[in-house]
């Protein structure tokens, strides 16, 4: 069974890769999910974190690619 149930249509976007900040990582991201969260984020009804970023998909799974300054205990 295949089934997204929203409002409106949800699409895939090519976006600028992202830059680590401090203590942050960047993940290659090989798979990712859509929750509910994310849907109230888009619908403004959950909003996120200050400075969080506007892509959905609070849930991945991947590869560490870029260290932040500061990002201790990680590595690529």
């Amino acid at each position: 069974m295949r089934a997204v149930a929203d409002t409106e249509s949800l699409s895939v976007s090519e976006v600028p890769d992202p830059v680590a900040g401090p203590g942050e990582v960047v993940i290659d991201v090989v798979a990712a999910g859509v929750n509910r969260a994310d849907l109230l984020q888009r619908r403004g009804a959950y909003p996120p974190p200050k400075g969080a970023s506007e892509i959905l998909g609070l849930e991945v799974s991947g590869r560490i690619s870029a260290l932040g300054p500061g990002a201790d205990g990680w590595r690529v």
